[in-house]
């Protein structure tokens, strides 16, 4: 890049820099996670040089970063206008575009990596995770096998190994969805081997294990977690779901947060790949207690995630408000422009703390991270107004636990009996109501039953 006139001062007193020690500084600052200072510099040097191809790129991936996604596309697309044959933009461009579900234009800009760069193993990699989220099973495993591949390559050549531990992972998600375990125990080792602080991987891992009925195996995957990460909330709650001890009456809060702030740029993805239904059944449910739209309700979106909820019961609001423990899918949700108001908090105190606050609390599939029901039940019983009603979807307890209020199953969700339900329904003060039996979606190519649940405060 030619050096052109001085940039600013990083800092107030500071001799002024060169743009390109500016550059180096802000992509020291990037790196390290100061996005404020590091943007700051980024956009004095477009400033100065409005078409420094290097840092609308760098620019655009730190606002993805920061969740504008719009802008992001837009900058990498400017760097790319004016170099055209940059790979990495192609692919960077490609996962912005995912994550904002242009999902073929993401696949337009992988292939424009590959065109330039054929063995750019990162863009066979997210090629793979489109075709798997399209169910296209040969079309992933070929895809993530090349970057398998390519990646070994780069590891036996001296470079670092996360790429190869992260297309592990990737084949080990596939193959367990595909029901071939013992490719997913391969997979999630290698994986492990590769990269030790694969938390994905190893709790891929205990869940193949438990699948295929090795359960001491999979609760010892958990325990050798723990004991490296003593305090890790996802290999403590799933050891719990493993051996049935000390289980919690709900998730812990650094559980839910690291989960789903884990979870939430691929969250929308993820969950149409799995023909996710519970947004969809709680809002059916709405229209049919209250009718058309007609933007008098006063609603909360109880766990309301990425706010696909939102576009759904927009309409019937009169004001919309969500809360969620996690602060990515918050974002997330705030970008959908349908919420008067957004909330971190955990649902129960966030509850127990408006009393009579709302006409309505819908939870679609959020509920499932408490056991006994009947705290929360009440909370929200507490929130509403007089003949406010409560909408939620939990899942069903299977046959094999029969005769269990609710268990804590493998996946980390606690599944609940129709009995537990309306007793703890009963007991926080609503009008009996009957759970209605609801497939919520998909898990490994078979349904996931579930109850849907319409009831009022007297």
């Amino acid at each position: 890049m030619s050096s052109a006139p001085s940039a600013p001062a990083a800092t107030a007193g500071e001799a002024p820099m060169s743009v390109d020690e500016a550059l180096g500084h802000a992509l020291r600052l990037h790196r390290a996670g100061y996005l404020d200072p590091a943007e700051k510099i980024y956009r004095a040097i477009l400033g100065l040089c409005p078409d420094e191809a290097e840092v609308l790129h760098l620019l655009g991936m730190l606002r993805h970063a920061r969740g504008d996604s719009a802008e992001a596309s837009a900058l990498i697309r400017r760097a790319l206008a004016l170099v055209p044959d940059a790979p990495g933009a192609w692919n960077n461009l490609g996962n912005v575009l995912l994550e904002s579900g242009s999902v073929d234009d993401a696949i337009a800009a992988y292939r424009g990596c590959l065109e330039l760069v054929p063995d750019f193993a990162e863009a066979h990699n997210n090629l793979g995770t489109i075709h798997r989220s399209r169910s296209e099973w040969s079309l992933a495993e070929e895809a993530y096998q090349r970057a398998l591949q390519l990646a070994q390559a780069r590891v036996e050549a001296g470079e670092p190994a996360e790429l190869l531990a992260d297309v592990h992972n990737n084949l080990a998600g596939l193959m367990l969805a595909r029901g071939r375990l013992r490719a997913a125990v391969d997979h999630a080792c290698r994986a492990i081997t590769a990269s030790p602080g694969q938390v994905g991987a190893r709790k891929l891992l205990g869940l193949a294990y438990y699948t295929l009925g090795e359960f001491d195996k999979a609760a010892d995957v958990y325990r050798s977690w723990l004991a490296d990460e003593p305090d890790n909330p996802i290999a403590r709650h799933h050891l719990a779901a493993c051996t049935g001890e000390a289980v919690p009456a709900r998730a812990a809060d650094d559980y839910v947060e690291r989960t789903f702030d884990a979870f939430a740029s691929s969250f929308d993805e993820k969950l149409q790949r799995l023909h996710y239904r519970a947004p969809m059944q709680v809002a059916q449910a709405l229209e049919e207690a209250y009718g058309a739209p007609a933007a008098t309700l006063d609603i909360l979106d109880a766990g309301c995630g990425t706010g696909l909820c939102g576009p759904l019961v927009r309409a019937h609001a009169r004001r919309l408000e969500g809360v969620d423990l996690s602060a990515q899918m918050l974002q997330r949700a705030e970008r959908r422009g349908v919420y008067d108001q957004l909330h971190k908090a955990e649902l129960g105190a966030f509850l127990a703390a408006r009393p009579a606050a709302w006409d309505v609390v819908l939870s679609a599939d959020t509920l499932c991270y408490f056991g006994d029901l009947g705290a929360v039940l009440a909370a929200a019983h507490g929130a509403l107004r007089r003949g406010g009603r409560l909408f939620f979807t939990v899942e069903a307890v299977g046959d094999e636990d029969a005769g269990l209020p609710f268990v804590l199953q493998p996946n980390g969700r606690y599944a609940h009996t129709r009995d537990h339900v309306v007793a703890a329904l009963v007991a926080a003060g609503f009008e009996a109501a009957l759970p209605s039996a609801q497939v919520l979606r998909t898990e490994g190519g078979e349904p996931v039953a579930g109850w849907l649940v319409g009831a009022c405060k007297p």
